[in-house]
């Protein structure tokens, strides 16, 4: 994704078409959004990840919090080889897991472009309860296939584990998401789930550019036109 002049970030819009706008700080503005039951550590999760630092005594999210971090992204070339390297302003959005709050939770879901699905493996219905998130997510999100991580948290805390490791991997590979086993204590792969989350947005990003400079005559002439037309269909890539 080469670019001149300014740098740029996407967003991707309730059309589900890509946006640019620029901005002298970073190349790329990422919304995640963080769900799943509450009690599940969703916060203390983020705050790991940004602040590196665990709190335990975070009280129950109401509504909607976000927490922010930059980081920089290293794409890559032609058969693996080292790529550009982005600024990237990730946006990391925290949802209340209660009922009561999940009218607002939902209305955010398709301003978001990647999710960290999560459960607690010391809870059993949180588990269970997955299938209900992943129902939400794919009638509310940009896409029928959104680009999701599975997350089983407080790993820590095995001596009072209720999920087995090979059941949640089962439920990911049926949906086919990548699953990950972190803990907010400790900082086990906390790093590495948001990590994996952003290559996929941005592989999936990259994938939209590609097809946005197809010439004309190979894409029906209709290669430029984001304004004006037929709003892209909900199960497409971008």
């Amino acid at each position: 994704m080469n670019f001149k002049g300014n740098p740029v970030f996407f967003l991707f819009s309730r059309s589900n078409k890509i946006s640019i706008m620029t901005d002298g700080d970073y190349d790329y503005l990422i919304k995640l959004l963080a769900l799943g039951d509450s009690g599940v550590g969703k916060t203390t999760f983020l705050y790991r990840y940004t602040d590196n630092k665990f709190n335990p005594k975070f009280i129950t999210t109401v509504g909607i919090d976000f927490r922010e971090k930059r980081v920089v992204y290293n794409g890559r070339g032609p058969n693996g080889t080292p790529g550009k390297a982005f600024k990237v302003h990730l946006q990391l959005w925290d949802t209340a897991g209660q009922e009561r709050f999940r009218s607002l939770t939902t209305a955010f879901f398709r301003d978001a472009m990647g999710f960290l699905l999560m459960f607690d493996l010391t809870s059993q219905q949180s588990f269970l309860n997955v299938r209900n998130w992943m129902s939400q997510l794919q009638a509310n999100a940009y896409c029928e296939n959104p680009d999701i991580v599975l997350i089983g948290n407080k790993a820590d805390l095995s001596d009072q584990r209720e999920v087995n490791e090979q059941q949640a991997r089962d439920l990911a590979d049926k949906y086919g998401i990548p699953y990950f086993e972190t803990s907010a204590a400790t900082g086990q792969n906390v790093e590495k789930a948001v990590d994996t989350l952003l290559d996929l947005i941005m592989k999936r990003m990259e994938q939209c550019v590609e097809k946005s400079q197809v010439p004309d005559a190979a894409n029906g002439g209709n290669s430029n036109k984001l304004d004006g037309e037929k709003p892209a269909e909900k199960k497409c890539a971008c």
